[in-house]
């Protein structure tokens, strides 16, 4: 998949602030929640995620608390 379809790249910490948490539980969410949205690694030192993939999972949330 492109970039451009995948959106915008956040950090870890602008990740954390977009779903309205905390970085550790961040960390937490993305080592405990199986279909939370996988990092990846640019360098040893920078880590993203897509903000269209951090979306969809809460989206995907949003979903299953409603049905």
């Amino acid at each position: 998949m492109s970039a451009e379809a995948q959106g915008r790249a956040l950090r870890p910490s602008k990740a954390a602030e977009h779903l309205g948490i905390g970085v550790s539980t961040f960390w937490r969410y993305a080592k405990t929640i199986p279909d939370f949205p996988r990092p990846v690694k640019l360098s040893p030192r920078c880590t993203i995620f897509f903000e269209s993939q951090l979306n969809d999972w809460l989206a995907s949330r949003a979903a299953a608390y409603q049905a």
